[in-house]
């Protein structure tokens, strides 16, 4: 059990990153080379929604300890926008910006492939909410939250 469960682990971190290079293969065949896959990730994640800097990880629209730099470097290459807040002026916003929206929707259509081509790979029931539902009950269990019944 001890083993499986840190395959299960190994596997998880084995998957984000083979996504992520996934996701750079797709950049590379758009001819985009301004951002990295991570970058991406965090342009699709924003989608079409305004918020804080600080929403972009308490909403889990971004993993990583350097939301700063890469926030920065969308900003600088143009597919992000800041804005402060009306209320606080130490606040700010970010959204997409034209350029952003045109990425997110090929990233969206990306993902909507990868949705499709990945059935075939699916045990059992071959549906997404079941595994969907599995590494919920793992993220759930790290967040100290009780086990649904």
């Amino acid at each position: 059990m001890k083993t499986t469960f840190f395959n299960i682990i190994l596997c998880i971190e084995h998957t984000y990153r083979l996504f992520l290079d996934n996701v750079k293969r797709e950049l590379d065949l758009l001819g985009i080379y301004d951002i990295n896959s991570a970058q991406a990730l965090m342009i699709y994640n924003l989608a079409r929604q305004t918020v804080s800097v600080g929403e972009l990880t308490s909403r889990r629209m971004y993993q990583g300890s350097n939301v700063s730099y890469n926030l920065k470097k969308l900003i600088s290459t143009g597919y992000i926008l800041q804005t402060p807040s009306d209320h606080d002026r130490r606040s700010l916003h970010v959204c997409l910006s034209e350029k952003g929206v045109s990425l997110y929707d090929k990233i969206d259509q990306f993902v909507e492939r990868q949705s499709q081509d990945v059935r075939p790979f699916l045990p059992g029931t071959k549906s997404l909410d079941a595994v969907y539902k599995n590494f919920q009950a793992f993220e759930n269990f790290w967040n100290g939250n009780t086990p649904r019944k």
